[in-house]
């Protein structure tokens, strides 16, 4: 029996933010968010040549070679205006590659969670300074979501040299995957995700929710998110 992709993608600009830096892309085989850094029209300009690049891995091209190609972009939108020198971007992808197979890509922290048999699971690990402090034990989780310096990021794609991480997926039918920026990921908790993810609806009810979840909790950031479930 195949598996089918259902994929929503769903992008709020928040409560207090003036413009959306975030950008995302869902297709047949990838799903993709970017969250810019850089403040104004330098963020949104890294987030959207990201996911532009990215997205050739939809029509079949590898990973790797699709994030030096957007932190390729980057350098080059850059080079052709001095004005967006130092902008940067997150970029959290999975790439299902075949039948029980995909690749989750991730810079930053932006994050991609797995729902399997109604248990969340968190497929990636935050590329920031208070991560590092929950990691050597110094803070827990719940000071780390309260933390002043949680949105300072230690990696992200910048035009430069970068480290990205690529990890192999198993993937079963009945999967339900989210991709989200910090805008949800900062003010509403793993507990609310997992539950929502979990309930019934299709993608689309289900993205609503969650970005309702988050400007319900003030969305002092942009909200992003991309459902993909594997029906």
């Amino acid at each position: 029996m195949g598996v089918t992709l259902n994929v929503a993608v769903l992008s709020d600009l928040g409560l207090l933010r003036p413009n959306n830096e975030d950008a995302a892309h869902g297709g047949h085989r990838l799903i993709a968010v970017a969250d810019g850094i850089g403040g104004g029209p330098a963020g949104e300009v890294a987030s959207r040549a990201a996911i532009k690049a990215v997205a050739s891995a939809d029509d079949g091209g590898e990973l790797r070679q699709a994030f030096t190609a957007a932190n390729a972009a980057i350098r080059n939108a850059a080079t052709e205006n001095p004005a967006f020198e130092g902008m940067g971007t997150t970029l959290t992808t999975i790439l299902f590659t075949g039948p029980g197979e995909a690749v989750v890509g991730h810079i930053g922290d932006s994050r991609a969670y797995m729902c399997r048999d109604g248990r969340l699971t968190r497929l990636t690990r935050d590329d920031t300074y208070v991560q590092s402090l929950v990691d050597e034990g110094l803070i827990d989780s719940e000071q780390a979501r309260h933390h002043p310096q949680k949105s300072l990021i230690t990696r992200s794609l910048q035009g430069l040299d970068f480290t990205a991480t690529f990890t192999d997926l198993r993937t079963r039918k009945g999967d339900r995957y989210l991709l989200c920026s910090d805008g949800l990921s900062d003010i509403v908790t793993d507990e609310s995700i997992g539950d929502t993810l979990g309930a019934g609806g299709d993608p689309s009810a289900c993205a609503k929710s969650l970005v309702r979840l988050a400007l319900q909790a003030g969305a002092p950031d942009n909200v992003t998110v991309v459902i993909a479930f594997l029906d």
